[in-house]
């Protein structure tokens, strides 16, 4: 079986810089003397209006966000390595994945119809992860899905106390594109939705949603990191990323986003993420993609109702992190779409990671102590075993607390 070779993402020209933590000042202090840049916080600007010759600093993760010149990039990655400058790396353009080279394969319009029969209540997908079994809600858990917004307007979401916070210049968090809507609903959509089969894990979850990709379905790492740092300063327990960009076989994870992603662990927060959909099985099998790549960062793969593997779904090629750590529904979801049509059904990775980050909420919900690697942890000890190699499932199908 050959492996596919993807496209390198673009890069955007600014960078990412993982600063130390022990003593967060100086360690900004120091990258301001070696670029000669005013250093703003991250109330002041977004990541994406970022001016030249400035960075913008993200506290609860440490990363600054700069743009500069290739000579003063040059004397901060010379820097890199010691206790105030941990890494340096370009931008790159991410991506929704359920909106990626395969997107006339995965994205197919609901047709408006009744129920298979007066017993089918819930989406093959909710059936698969034993959500309906479950005596859990998510109630009490937040849950953060940084997507392309949701539409405020759903009925499906009236009433709920929704948090959220658009990180895209000049874009409110308004869904203008669909991907971030139809993954929050698979994550926390209502348990009795109307005119519909329950197609949403986590009920009763807190959502707090950010706008980390525009309308048109892409943005870059800054934006990204800027959502993580927000999701965890209001102290999400998990965080679902249904976005991504891929990467060449070979190539290794990123160091800022790793460095994140144990900061966010260390917080009380788990990262799951799409492992991407540039696979073309049996063909060929393309590596997980940036940033579910990184060892602590849980990277999602999807299955088709028979619990096969989505023929588009990323594989574990790679080793230290480049692995699959859980599978999910991923193929033919039905969920929230922007008004006038208000459901859709989409195909992707995309789709497999918010129904783990909903029963995520489930195990948190049931145990106050299931946070961060305890709760990956939970996740992966309650999965059910499948057929397929683990480099493709992981642990295997994540099913809810309780589920028979």
């Amino acid at each position: 079986m050959s492996q596919v070779k993807p496209q390198a993402s673009p890069r955007t020209g600014r960078y990412l810089v993982l600063l130390g933590q022990d003593d967060l000042k100086a360690s900004i202090r120091h990258l301001s003397s070696l670029a000669q840049i005013t250093i703003r916080q991250r109330s002041s600007t977004s990541a994406d209006a970022l001016d030249d010759a400035c960075a913008l600093v993200f506290d609860q993760i440490g990363v600054a966000f700069i743009r500069c010149t290739d000579q003063e990039r040059s004397r901060i990655a010379a820097a890199a390595g010691g206790n105030t400058i941990l890494a340096v790396e370009p931008e790159r353009t991410v991506y929704a994945i359920a909106h990626a080279s395969h997107q006339k394969r995965v994205v197919k319009p609901l047709k408006r119809a009744a129920p298979d029969s007066p017993t089918d209540t819930a989406t093959w997908g909710i059936r698969a992860v034993g959500a309906e079994a479950s005596k859990q809600t998510g109630k009490g858990i937040r849950i953060a899905i940084l997507d392309t917004g949701l539409d405020l307007t759903h009925p499906d979401f009236a009433g709920r106390a929704i948090e959220s916070r658009s990180f895209v210049s000049g874009q409110p968090v308004q869904d203008g594109n669909g991907h971030g809507t139809h993954c929050a609903g698979i994550a926390a959509g209502p348990a009795k939705p109307k005119g519909q089969p329950r197609y949403g894990v986590a009920g009763e979850a807190e959502l707090y949603i950010g706008k980390v990709l525009g309308n048109e379905g892409s943005g870059g790492d800054g934006s990204i990191l800027e959502g993580i740092d927000w999701a965890i300063s209001q102290g999400c327990a998990v965080v679902s990323m249904s976005l991504g960009s891929p990467v060449q076989p070979g190539e290794g994870y990123s160091a800022v986003y790793e460095g994140v992603a144990r900061r966010a662990l260390a917080a009380g927060t788990l990262i799951v993420a799409a492992a991407g959909n540039e696979s073309q099985r049996p063909e060929f099998i393309a590596p997980v993609g940036h940033p579910a790549n990184c060892p602590s960062i849980a990277a999602i793969g999807a299955l088709a109702e028979d619990l096969s593997v989505a023929p588009f779904s990323d594989g574990g090629l790679e080793g230290n992190g480049g692995e699959i750590d859980l599978a999910a529904p991923g193929v033919d979801v039905l969920s929230s779409w922007p008004a006038p049509e208000l459901h859709h059904t989409l195909s992707g990775t995309s789709m497999a990671t918010p129904f783990v980050a909903g029963v995520a909420a489930l195990y948190a919900q049931a145990d106050s102590n299931a946070r961060a690697e305890r709760l990956l942890k939970r996740l992966e000890d309650g999965a059910q075993k499948l057929q397929a190699p683990a480099r493709d499932v992981g642990a295997g199908l994540v099913r809810a607390p309780g589920a028979a």
